[in-house]
């Protein structure tokens, strides 16, 4: 899996996305509800960050649409 700046993974009732990529550090938002995109910025390493979407699902455009609308 390649990790790239703006994707949305899904992870139990929670999204997450990469806000900042870099070689060994994430900044990611954790949201509840995709359509207020009220969330909390977290700052972890990438080895964390893997670790943490080890369950999760990436998301495509069309499920992010279908999740904003809900």
């Amino acid at each position: 899996m390649k990790l790239q700046q703006g994707q949305i993974y899904n992870q139990g009732d929670q999204y997450l996305q990469i806000v900042h990529l870099e070689r060994l550090e994430v900044k990611y938002k954790a949201y509840k509800n995709l359509a207020t995109r009220e969330g909390t910025h977290f700052h972890v390493s990438k080895k964390e960050f893997c670790r943490l979407l080890k369950h999760a699902t990436l998301l495509t455009p069309a499920d992010i649409e279908k999740a904003r609308t809900q």
